[in-house]
């Protein structure tokens, strides 16, 4: 990476700061070419900054030095704090944009040098940019986890655990006239032990969840009062409520946070044969969301429940007099009067959470998930493997997934779509 690249690295402005980065070999002669001498490593100082070629003066800021590797980048590093006008970030930013060794940095790649010289590795990468999309407190709290290097310091206590066994196998290829019964047994009790941890982690609750929020999908049949019950649950009007059967034509989808759980709560058409084709269209697609939903908020009879792990039920309409009592195990709701609706949310909230992390937990992402149950399968291989030199080939194709996991091998593609979720000037 011979080319030095520089971006705005807060929110737009206006703003009352506006922190502008500069990142590569030519980033100190840049930042010597607008502030002149620069501060002393990692202490700041007040600046003016003028345009390089016509001498302007451009604002009066606060500039750091970092020096590579010990930057957030692994590079020379400026940052430009500045006052935040738009006129003084635009100012800035072109008058570096004229400086022939500068260009303006894409999506993500500060984070993407940073990867790159080993600052931060693909776990710390992904946390990273979970942690910009956070929107609730428990995704705050998990991403933060993970961007920090909570899964990257167990991940390396297993390949340190690994790679011993890889040695010791690799030993016993070496040693394989001799007797070694005994050390083949603790061998192959080893490569279990460590499967068994990995099969733990891949038994807990999954990021994806806490990321994209829980998916709670409200089913019936039509005219039960689904609409009704989203907007009572959302706090404003998002689906239309009328009398007619049949109303909901497509799913509507309200993203929420109850009690900082990220819910995504989903009304659907009312279940039943139609023989008009949009409203056919959507009892299939109503169907089809009940079979992906997480949690299910059943409105209908309580017999007539699709077989769901999470299922609420419903006695809608509780108000009305012909309601009557609610059957056992359903909760009396009204979206009219408000009854019940706090212990439908508390139960929302409830089987929403069991499937989420525990606070503080790390969460497996589908892709960290995926590297880390070869890893297993390939310990389970070694373990089961009566030849030494399949047995240490195994443990190779363990360390192999290891290398993918933390983005040291085979992942090109995927780091394009990871660093391209980034802002400018991150």
């Amino acid at each position: 990476m011979d080319d030095t690249i520089f971006a705005l690295s807060s929110g737009s402005p206006p703003a009352a700061i506006s922190i502008i980065r500069v990142s590569g070999p030519g980033a100190h002669s840049a930042g010597e070419a607008l502030a002149g001498r620069l501060p002393e490593v990692r202490q700041a100082a007040v600046r003016e900054l003028r345009d390089p070629q016509s001498g302007e003066l451009l604002d009066e800021a606060l500039v750091l030095r970092f020096d590579g590797p010990a930057s957030s980048t692994g590079e020379d590093l400026v940052e430009f704090h500045c006052h935040g006008g738009r006129a003084v970030v635009e100012g800035v930013l072109g008058s570096l944009s004229r400086i022939a060794s500068l260009r303006a940095a894409k999506p993500g790649e500060f984070t993407r040098r940073a990867f790159q010289n080993g600052r931060i590795d693909l776990t710390e990468a992904e946390g990273l940019a979970d942690l910009i999309e956070a929107e609730t407190e428990s995704q705050r709290r998990s991403a933060l986890a993970m961007a920090e290097g909570g899964l990257s310091k167990r991940i390396h206590a297993w390949q340190q655990r690994l790679l011993e066994l890889s040695a010791r196998a690799e030993a016993a290829i070496d040693y394989v006239d001799e007797e070694s019964g005994d050390d083949d047994s603790a061998l192959r009790s080893d490569c279990g032990a460590l499967a068994i941890e990995l099969e733990e982690w891949l038994e807990m609750p999954r990021a994806e969840p806490l990321r994209d929020g829980v998916r709670a999908v409200i089913s019936g049949p039509p005219n039960a009062g689904k609409s009704s019950l989203l907007n009572a649950i959302a706090g404003f009007e998002r689906a239309i409520v009328t009398e007619l059967p049949g109303t909901t034509r497509d799913h509507i989808e309200v993203a929420m946070a109850l009690s900082g759980i990220p819910v995504r709560l989903t009304d659907t058409a009312g279940l039943r044969e139609s023989g008009e084709l949009v409203e056919r269209i959507g009892v299939e697609r109503a169907r089809s969301l009940i079979g992906v939903a997480d949690v299910l908020v059943w409105l209908g009879e309580p017999s007539d429940a699709p077989q769901h792990p999470r299922a609420i039920r419903v006695h809608a309409r509780s108000d009305l007099p012909n309601r009557g009592h609610a059957p056992d195990g359903s909760i009396a709701v009204s979206s009219v009067t408000g009854a019940g609706l706090a212990e439908l949310t508390e139960a929302i909230i409830r089987e929403s959470r069991a499937l989420l992390p525990a606070e503080g937990q790390l969460a497996l992402n589908r892709r960290q998930a995926a590297c880390l149950a070869e890893a297993r399968d390939s310990l389970r291989a070694a373990e089961s493997a009566g030849d030494l030199v399949i047995r240490a080939e195994s443990l190779r194709q363990a360390r192999a997934a290891f290398d993918r996991l933390t983005g040291r091998a085979g992942v090109e593609d995927l780091l394009d779509a990871l660093f391209g979720r980034f802002c400018l000037g991150k």
